[in-house]
């Protein structure tokens, strides 16, 4: 017994403090805050929203239910990308939420395709709106990465995609009110290159981690 206890000791001995991981909740508020309003102003930089935007908002119900359903799907992503970092910390509840909000977002414009809530239109097009979209969330998914790499993901590749899919919402869903609104070019054009950002992210991780040996 005492030579175990003696062994346990001097292993103990040569053991640094090691900091508790940061709260995922504080880390995927400050990642969203800035990475929102990054998006939002180099957005801006290459037009202003649709004319008809703001109006849209504060008349049609169906349109600001799309609005916040895709800005809580956001947040969700957000958290789960964070939680994924940190073993134990993500649970099943929130992956069936996420998954639930992200069903009802792109179901309502699959739904649009038959019944919009908007009534289609060319207004407010940007002619390089899915370049934008994907270049949109690069710096946020490689920031996202960087303090995922920093925590303790054990499972990378599958936290990653997480991280892809967290930053390619953001600029899909300001292009609702920055773009045109016609449900197959929302499909295409705004959700395809952020689900596009998602595939890529693994890849990101990967040269990344080659590169960094």
């Amino acid at each position: 017994m005492r030579n175990r206890d003696e062994l346990l000791d001097s292993l103990a001995s040569g053991v640094a403090p090691v900091k508790p991981a940061a709260d995922p909740r504080l880390l995927a508020g400050l990642w969203l805050a800035f990475s929102a309003l990054y998006v939002v102003l180099m957005t801006q930089l290459l037009g202003p929203i649709r004319p008809t935007a703001v109006g849209q908002l504060q008349t049609e119900p169906r349109f600001l239910l799309e609005m916040l359903v895709g800005a809580t799907l956001a947040v969700g992503l957000a958290v789960t990308a964070f939680r994924t970092a940190v073993p134990g910390a993500l649970k099943n509840g929130l992956i069936l939420g996420v998954g639930v909000l992200g069903a009802l977002w792109l179901g309502g414009f699959v739904l649009g395709l038959t019944s919009p809530a908007l009534e289609p239109s060319m207004l407010g097009k940007r002619d390089h709106c899915f370049i934008e979209t994907f270049v949109y969330a690069l710096p946020p998914v490689l920031a996202l990465i960087y303090w995922q790499r920093r925590l303790y993901a054990l499972m990378p590749g599958q936290a990653a995609v997480w991280a892809g899919l967290a930053a390619g919402i953001l600029p899909a869903l300001y292009m609702q009110v920055a773009c045109m609104y016609q449900p197959a070019h929302i499909l295409a054009f705004h959700i395809g290159p952020a689900l596009a950002v998602a595939a890529v992210a693994p890849l990101i991780l990967r040269g990344w981690n080659r590169g960094g040996r």
